[in-house]
């Protein structure tokens, strides 16, 4: 057998995807599993595709069009992948390797017949399937057919659908190549999928079945509904059989053929539960071979099953690794930072370091493991109410999970814990000056960290930066500081319980906190409409910032007239918040300091949508609006029975929650700035690297845990080069991953559910935050600096942590698929007095940009608008 070109299937292994792509080095492995029965046959190899393609010179050519299209233009890369597959089948197989091909077939009967299957070097793989992509053909009888069918199967690379999926995976289409997989045909008596784990639910230990009769192309096709079992712990533990009313069948001259089956045979199931079970083992076995679920393609002939395919499940998102085989329940770090994006291994390192519990990483993001928590009933009611606050799906997740009886062990009833030494720690007294102490102790550290932090390299530094994050970890567990959080939350909720109860008016502490004092995030979108005040007056530099191509804009400001002034007050700005961006959470998200062209569409739509003063006026109407408010609210309570007594009780809340509410934000700053300085000590690190050639750029450290960049910097040498593209592969897959809020050891994923029957039909029902209601256009955005805003519109976003807050001065109202009541994105609509709605699922896929909706903050919907 040409080698070059024809290799048996026998001797291909799991390694030499780029000989015989992946669904050849998937088969070539699964033939070697003990066990495991796979159609014999042969793969011809990429070196006969990169042969055959080159003999075609417009081939060439046309891919230099397709790579210069647009992603999003369908008509031009249908039209370019049309011509560029006509190229590819018109040319003549060669030769030398015609005879290789029938050489091959010969050894197996030339009359035989054979399934021709697409295998593209990007394919099967860990991180993306391309399931469907590429085509398959069955039943293919005669050498001249088999030849025919290879080259559509090499055509078939440019498939419209398989340029688009290589498009959106990021996989240059000049970088795949093609092999083909000729198998001895099987035909069977029934077909199907096998999942080693629920692709629904993610429960690495549910394996889920689908079966038909005949050839497996009558499910794929969708031609009929399949039987599905499930399958856990050896039995089937579900079972829905359908009406399969078609078949697929082999003709004997080639082909396949729709067939109708036999009416007393269609609801009698593809195969039975004996065999189920036994197909999930040798599931299993595969799954163990590969080292992750396998979504596997099964023939049953003869009482046999035959494997004809085994790719991994790539939309599984990963489990945290435990150490140990017992039960734990996770739950999202993400979700409650308002930053579900995947963190690069620099980035989710350092946030453990600096975290006050410990904390899991899976999938690129991190999750704290509850499961103790929920197992105590001391500690159980606590937890789901702090997190039900926070996100009631969070809690209704949690929930589901307990309510199984099995999964979560309940531990014994403990006698409650005593005081701690020296009694419970005195109430917080209301006083402004709380505040104003905790800010400057803050101030002075961070201080001290910048001033002890300038001399530090090499080793040292992070010897340095372990230190640095203990007292980092000290700051944020200042007992003052959580009570004057826990005092304006607490106040918060006192507020809306009380006035509800008593008035009937839902959220009342909303209007109350407007322009609270002492607010910094609400503070940095003010100070921006301040920087536009600047700005305005000076066209030239509004035309400057209209062109701004990249971050050196700032220098060319102080050439034009005002630019001097201009350029100070964005310096200005950016000293006192340029350490924050979006995903500020992951250390090595490009801060506005670093990329300050972020910030210039904001400032421009300040210019266009405000006029001066705008800043000073809204915090004193939201000022004046919550003083009205506690007139009105206290006059009302006075004249209920025992009035005085309700209305001394809630002014005294209203105080304390004015005073303290603002300071719920400071910690928050008070983590980034110092995540700017610790940053910019490990990126002169970085560049120390670089110029020592021991990494390429500075930003390939972010691919490096912490750790792993202490012990490079120690050793000035990566030991294994290849782990940074692997880094940089898995975190681009990552993307593809939607973070479950509550994820089980199992890999079960579960969302929650708000289970309410109060909202109009048609709905999207989520967390009420921000009271009012609100009519306007939605603009969905996902990324900060695309944002173009006019008066009026309601931001539809993923999520909002405190960097996004500067969108918030110029919006109407706000819709987030991730929050809860005490997230940042709610605590600044709230100050601004916007209607906002958050943990709205899937709102950026459900409302289209541009439609009218009506946010209903104070009831906790949305309703699209016709």
């Amino acid at each position: 057998m040409n080698q070059q070109y024809v290799w048996d299937l026998q001797d291909v292994d799991a390694t030499q995807v780029a000989l015989v792509g992946g669904k050849g080095a998937h088969l070539g492995a699964l033939s070697r599993i003990e066990g495991v029965r796979v159609p014999g046959g042969f793969c011809v190899t990429t070196e006969a595709f990169r042969r055959v393609v080159a003999q075609a010179p417009p081939v060439d050519g046309l891919l230099d069009r397709l790579s210069r299209v647009d992603a999003d233009d369908r008509e031009a890369i249908r039209t370019l992948s049309a011509q560029i597959r006509r190229a590819v089948e018109e040319i003549a197989v060669p030769d030398d390797l015609a005879a290789a091909i029938t050489g091959a077939l010969a050894r197996s009967g030339e009359r035989a017949a054979y399934a021709v299957r697409s295998s593209a070097t990007a394919e099967d793989l860990p991180t993306a399937s391309f399931a469907g992509q590429q085509d398959t053909y069955l039943n293919v009888i005669g050498p001249a057919a088999v030849l025919r069918h290879i080259s559509r199967c090499w055509a078939s690379l440019f498939t419209e659908r398989a340029v688009i999926y290589r498009r959106r995976n990021g996989i240059d289409d000049r970088s795949v190549h093609m092999a083909v997989v000729v198998q001895q045909m099987a035909f069977p008596h029934a077909s199907g999928i096998l999942f080693t784990a629920d692709p629904v639910t993610g429960n690495r230990k549910v394996a889920t079945v689908d079966a038909g009769f005949g050839l497996g192309e009558a499910l794929v096709s969708g031609l009929v509904n399949p039987d599905v079992f499930a399958v856990r712990d050896g039995e089937v533990v579900t079972r829905a059989i359908a009406a399969k009313q078609r078949a697929v069948t082999a003709l004997p001259a080639g082909g396949t053929r729709e067939v109708a089956i036999d009416a007393q045979q269609q609801e009698q199931p593809a195969l039975t539960d004996a065999q189920v079970v036994r197909l999930v083992e040798l599931g299993r076995r595969i799954e163990a071979h590969f080292g992750s679920p396998q979504d596997i393609e099964w023939c049953l002939v003869d009482d046999g099953f035959r494997i004809v395919q085994s790719r991994p499940i790539t939309t599984l998102f990963p489990v945290p690794e435990s150490g140990d085989r017992e039960n734990h329940v996770y739950v999202s770090v993400g979700h409650g930072q308002m930053m579900t994006d995947p963190m690069k291994p620099l980035g989710f390192s350092m946030w453990q370091l600096t975290a006050m519990v410990p904390m899991h990483e899976a999938g690129g993001r991190l999750f704290v493991d509850v499961t103790a928590r929920l197992a105590s009933p001391a500690s159980r009611a606590g937890l789901l109410d702090a997190l039900g606050k926070g996100d009631p799906l969070v809690r209704d997740a949690l929930e589901t999970v307990l309510d199984r009886g099995d999964f979560v062990p309940s531990l014994p009833e403990t006698a409650p814990a005593g005081p701690p030494p020296g009694g419970a720690p005195a109430p917080i007294e209301t006083d402004p000056a709380v505040v104003t102490a905790l800010i400057e102790r803050s101030r002075v550290s961070i201080a001290a960290l910048e001033r002890d932090i300038r001399t530090k390299s090499g080793p040292e530094l992070f010897d340095f930066l372990l230190e640095a994050f203990e007292e980092h970890k000290r700051v944020l567990s200042d007992p003052l500081s959580i009570q004057a959080i826990m005092a304006g939350m607490e106040a918060t909720w006192w507020l809306n319980d009380k006035l509800q109860e008593w008035l009937g008016e839902k959220n009342a502490a909303d209007t109350l906190t407007l322009s609270a004092p002492d607010n910094i995030t609400s503070e940095m979108g003010l100070a921006l409409l301040d920087v536009a005040d600047v700005i305005r007056p000076l066209p030239e530099v509004v035309a400057h910032l209209r062109g701004v191509q990249d971050d050196g804009f700032l220098d060319g400001l102080a050439k034009l007239p005002g630019g001097a002034e201009a350029r100070d007050a964005i310096e200005a700005y950016l000293d006192r918040y340029g350490m924050r961006c979006v995903g500020e959470i992951d250390i090595t998200r490009p801060r506005w300091r670093e990329r300050p062209s972020t910030l210039v569409p904001v400032i421009l739509d300040n210019v266009r949508n405000f006029g001066p003063g705008a800043a000073e006026r809204r915090f004193e109407e939201g000022r004046l609006r919550a003083q009205q408010k506690e007139q009105e609210v206290l006059s009302r309570l006075r004249a209920l029975p025992d009035g005085d007594r309700k209305a001394d009780e809630t002014r005294r809340m209203i105080d304390r929650v004015r005073t303290f509410i603002g300071y719920r934000e400071y910690p928050k700053y008070g983590i980034i700035s110092r995540y700017s300085v610790y940053k910019q000590a490990l990126m002169e690190e970085a560049g120390r690297l670089v110029r020592a050639g021991v990494i390429t750029e500075p930003e390939d450290v972010f691919y490096l845990t912490f750790q792993e960049l202490h012990e490079v910097v120690r050793a000035s040498r990566l030991e294994d080069r290849a782990l940074l593209a692997q880094r940089k592969e898995a975190f681009r897959a990552y993307h593809a991953l939607t973070p479950p809020r509550v994820l089980t050891s199992d890999g079960e994923a579960l969302t929650g559910a708000y289970r309410r029957d109060d909202v109009p039909a048609g709905a999207l029902v989520g967390v009420p935050v921000s009271a009012g209601t609100v009519e306007g256009r939605a603009r969905v955005v996902l990324d900060m600096a695309e944002a173009d805003l006019e008066a009026g519109d309601i931001l539809v976003t993923a999520f909002t942590d405190p960097s996004w807050s500067p969108l918030f001065v110029g919006i109407a109202g706000l819709v987030t698929e991730v929050g809860g009541l005490m997230t940042h994105g709610a605590v600044i609509a709230r100050e601004y007095g916007l209607p906002a709605v958050v943990g709205v699922e899937r709102a950026t896929r459900l409302i289209r940009d541009g439609q009218r909706i009506r946010v209903h903050g104070t009831d906790g919907y949305v309703e699209i608008l016709p």
